[in-house]
């Protein structure tokens, strides 16, 4: 599917969504070693690969599920499809799974492995799917959802004031707004594929790269790597500057790097937005940050005097 047709009323309709099962996916994907781990993915990625090898090497039915579900180029379409309004939980979303009958997730495989040629094949799919979200996702899903809540208000905000192109251009490698209605999801030779009349989701996630994904005829979704910084959640500040400045403060003075409104950082951080406002105060008036507004947002960055200190004090740190 290299072009998408879209029309002004699909644009209107579309909206961002958080999907458990999609960052469950991405996950597995470093887990496999298929793709690198992004900072803010996996907190310690050759111990969770161990693991998980572990886990993998007594369940050969998990293994042909893997082997025929993750492709360099492709996913098996029951782990791309969006979720519906009445999934809201991992729970939620992989009960779709669970209740597929084992003849059509064996058809959705590649390959022609008989190890997937088993009855209970649904329950064995989701037991991997299960264990990757308990190890590996679910023991800090609020730090990620912060983030995800984060990056959906960045692109929002640049919606409204920049418009489709400028929201879409860098939300996934490869994909961009050729304009008249015509979005590019990759660079693949396909007949453009017209979604007219149905329903367009944006998922973020913490892995790299992103998929496309769709439960035909009309609900489609395009799951694209959490913006930089924000896919971090809440970075370290570097000692030195935290035993200057305080530890809060030292945070929210590290994160601004790039423009960010105070509710962006109440949710990368989780700090309370009177907290945030304090802590910006203080930033304000020994000039290490300054604001600006952009539409409806204000944004605070970063001086560069208050680049210099980071720099120091990050420097001091190694």
């Amino acid at each position: 599917m290299g072009i998408w047709l879209i029309d002004a009323d699909v644009l209107a309709g579309s909206r961002f969504r958080v999907s458990a099962l999609a960052e469950t996916i991405a996950a597995i994907r470093v887990l496999t070693g298929e793709r690198p781990n992004r900072p803010g993915q996996l907190a310690r990625p050759a111990q969770a690969r161990a693991a998980f090898r572990d886990r993998m090497a007594g369940d050969p039915v998990g293994r042909a599920f893997l082997k025929g579900a993750l492709l360099p180029t492709w996913l098996a379409d029951f782990l791309c499809a969006p979720p519906l309004d009445d999934e809201p939980t991992f729970d939620d979303e992989l009960h779709r799974i669970r209740t597929t009958p084992a003849a059509a997730l064996r058809a959705d495989l590649a390959g022609d492995d008989p190890a997937l040629d088993v009855p209970d094949l649904p329950d064995r799919i989701t037991a991997v799917l299960e264990w990757v979200w308990t190890e590996a996702i679910e023991p800090d899903w609020q730090r990620r959802a912060r983030a995800f809540e984060a990056d959906v208000i960045a692109r929002t905000r640049r919606l409204s004031t920049s418009g489709w192109a400028s929201a879409l251009d860098d939300m996934r490698p490869g994909m961009r707004w050729l304009g008249e209605g015509r979005l590019r999801i990759n660079a693949y030779d396909y007949p453009p594929h017209d979604l007219n009349h149905g329903q367009l989701l944006f998922i973020p996630v913490t892995g790299a790269r992103g998929w496309v994904g769709w439960r035909r005829p009309d609900r489609y979704s395009i799951v694209y790597p959490c913006a930089g910084v924000l896919a971090e959640g809440r970075r370290a500040a570097p000692g030195a500057l935290s035993r200057l400045i305080g530890p809060a403060r030292a945070t929210v003075l590290s994160l601004l790097d790039n423009p960010m409104s105070t509710t962006q950082l109440v949710a990368v951080t989780g700090f309370a937005l009177g907290s945030i406002g304090d802590h910006l105060k203080v930033l304000l008036e020994a000039q290490l940050v300054r604001r600006r507004r952009a539409g409806r947002s204000v944004l605070y960055y970063r001086t560069s005097d208050g680049d210099r200190l980071v720099r120091a004090a990050t420097t001091d740190d190694t």
